[in-house]
């Protein structure tokens, strides 16, 4: 006599959806794991199905809000930071890498209040030649990056600042520096007006995708 095969009850073989609070302590785990922002997109693809990582990243929010960590945003992706009141504590643990040359600093805040920019326009708002190797070390610490290429003639590379540049100065977005006004009243910035060339618009297309920023002799650093 053949015996009819069990089954499971169905609420025993649907793997249920994790609690919010469960959902909150995988976003933590992940975030404290990253050495690097974590996208909304990225903390998704990770959790179970059916979670909501918005929704965990507002409740970990508050739940760490005035703790000695913070959990903050940064560009598009989420990271736990010492809180900024704080800051104080970590400065026996910060190492100082590389000191960064007047014309190296120069370029970045160029670059970071006016991006998208090509290095022409970078010239022209510094009086001077940019040197391929004051590029080369923003790009290396992986401060700037190169975009896009303007649709003018010669096509030439745009630069812009990476989410580390955000990270690194506890920025959310570029939008987050200093007023321009309030620059040029320390005298910091001249009362130069913009390139024309500096609001062309930007080139479309897989091919002009942002391009690897690991080769130093990228025809991005000609002059065009």
């Amino acid at each position: 006599m053949t015996r009819p095969a069990m089954t499971r009850p169905a609420a025993e073989t649907d793997d249920p959806t994790p609690s919010l609070a469960q959902q909150e302590r995988m976003v933590e785990a992940i975030l404290f794991a990253s050495d690097r922002p974590m996208a909304l997109r990225e903390l998704a693809d990770r959790l179970p199905a059916g979670c909501d990582p918005a929704q965990a990243l507002d409740g970990l929010r508050q739940t760490y809000a005035g703790r000695g960590v913070a959990l903050e945003r940064i560009g598009e992706g989420y990271a736990f930071r010492t809180a900024s009141d704080l800051s104080f504590l970590m400065q026996a643990e910060t190492v100082e890498q590389r000191r960064l040359s007047r014309a190296a600093v120069e370029t970045l805040a160029i670059i970071a209040y006016h991006q998208p920019v090509t290095r022409a326009e970078i010239e022209e708002i510094r009086g001077v030649a940019v040197s391929r190797g004051t590029l080369d070390q923003l790009i290396e610490m992986e401060w700037v990056r190169i975009g896009r290429r303007r649709m003018t003639p010669g096509r030439p590379a745009t630069f812009v600042v990476t989410e580390a540049f955000l990270d690194h100065f506890g920025l959310e977005s570029a939008r987050d520096l200093p007023g321009l006004a309030e620059l040029r009243a320390a005298g910091l910035l001249e009362s130069r007006p913009p390139s024309p060339a500096a609001h062309a618009p930007l080139a479309l297309g897989d091919e002009d995708d942002d391009m690897a920023a690991a080769e130093p002799a990228h025809p991005a650093f000609k002059d065009d």
